[in-house]
């Protein structure tokens, strides 16, 4: 496959060859994979091909940092690269943290304007006789949108939370039943919610990964009520509760989102920070005491900040690799990315960076410039793979007879190799 790589933030396939020999230190991987049967009139089988693009050898220090969490996980939202985690999809008791999702509903239902701010919503007896943490909400009041949401936010509120179910749903059970749905249409499969506060249950269950995805979900979503975070202290009916978030004016970079607490999740934050280049989603669940979660929490921001950094990999509109077409007017067609493809890079291996390119190939004519056909997987030491979509450099028409002839003699090869099943 022929390879590409001009950009001077990452090493050039030039300096992998090895002195005089001439012997990349790269290698070239083809996985053929074949998934259907092939007759004559067919398309060439579609393989999956991944090529090693390009790979660095360096002194390799560990990447990963231990934690005291029962389950942790620790994000860069600004590109997607998870940077440590431990036991991050077990389900676990998430108490208050899950209010983020009823929160999520709540903005949510702001913004398509079935609601405002200044919407009253009416404390029944249920909500009002709520134990643990509470806003001190009163049987029978009417108490705005916002204000419900600083005392959910602020305050960690029962009270606030039921209130918020039981009126935009008419029952807490029917709210459950949309937060649900809502975790489902997120894509978080190890989470399971049973009520709207967090409130200790057998099913009300939610892991450490999913908490990070809801959490970059509020984040993104509605930027706009993001700010309820960060307030410091709120204080309804003559009562002023601090925020319970412990890292809120400790550090300058964190900015929201939520604690949580019962005897059976032991003590847990799903929180945020910002520098002003990279933001930061973290969650923590299991910790022993309030005092542990504060210093294990700074800790994993702390060490998210100093021991990566943004490195584009490669820019945009830059030819990366080439593809096979098949039945094309062409043989092949350039691969792109659209958009500048930027990662989060250990700081002592920046240079350490595997990438490969994987698609299901041949392409298929005729192929469309700006169809996403591939994906480029960028791999740093002790990290998970990161991968990008690629895009097509330009259109591939239909090719003629010729074409449909050279693509049944590629099957006959293929067959004699022993590479595709069946017979022509």
């Amino acid at each position: 496959m022929t390879r590409y790589l001009s950009s001077p933030r990452v090493p050039r396939f030039d300096r992998l060859v090895n002195g005089s020999s001439g012997r990349c230190l790269g290698s070239v991987l083809a996985v053929a994979i074949v998934s259907r049967m092939v007759r004559a009139s067919a398309v060439p089988a579609m393989v999956t091909v991944f090529a090693l693009l390009a790979v660095t050898s360096v002194a390799v220090r560990a990447a990963t940092t231990d934690t005291t969490a029962r389950a942790a996980i620790v994000m860069d939202m600004t590109t997607g690269a998870v940077l440590m985690e431990k036991n991050a999809s077990m389900p676990l008791p998430p108490a208050s943290m899950s209010k983020l999702m009823t929160l999520y509903l709540l903005f949510d239902a702001l913004r398509e304007r079935r609601v405002s701010l200044e919407t009253q919503f009416q404390v029944s007896r249920k909500a009002a006789e709520m134990g643990g943490s509470k806003m001190f909400l009163r049987e029978g009041e009417n108490v705005s949108v916002e204000n419900l949401i600083r005392g959910v936010i602020v305050q960690s509120g029962n009270d606030a939370s039921v209130t918020i179910a039981e009126n935009l749903a008419g029952t807490e059970d029917a709210f459950v039943r949309f937060m649900n749905v809502q975790a489902n249409k997120m894509g978080l499969e190890n989470s399971t919610f049973a009520n709207s506060t967090g409130w200790p249950h057998p099913r009300h269950l939610v892991s450490a990964q999913d908490m990070v995805l809801l959490a970059e979900r509020v984040i993104r979503d509605f930027p706009e009520f993001y700010g309820y975070f960060k307030e410091p202290e709120f204080t309804w009916d003559g009562v002023t509760q601090a925020n319970r978030n412990p890292l809120l004016g400790l550090d300058a970079h964190v900015d929201g989102l939520k604690t949580g607490h019962t005897q059976a999740a032991g003590y847990g934050l799903v929180g945020s920070a910002f520098n002003g280049q990279r933001r930061i989603i973290f969650a923590v669940f299991g910790m022993e005491s309030a005092s542990e979660r504060q210093r294990e929490s700074l800790r994993l921001v702390n060490w998210a900040f100093r021991e990566f950094s943004l490195m584009t990999i490669v820019e945009r509109g830059e030819r990366i690799a080439t593809a096979n077409v098949a039945l094309g007017d062409r043989d092949e067609v350039g691969l792109i990315s659209t958009a500048d493809i930027v990662a989060t890079a250990p700081f002592w291996a920046k240079e350490d960076v595997t990438l490969k390119l994987r698609y299901a190939g041949p392409l298929e004519a005729p192929v469309k410039a700006g169809d996403s056909v591939a994906e480029l997987l960028v791999t740093f030491p002790e990290m998970p793979t990161t991968s990008y979509p690629l895009q097509a450099e330009s259109d591939v028409g239909i090719g003629g007879v010729v074409a449909r002839i050279k693509a049944v003699i590629e099957i006959l090869v293929l067959e004699i190799a022993g590479l595709v099943p069946g017979s022509i």
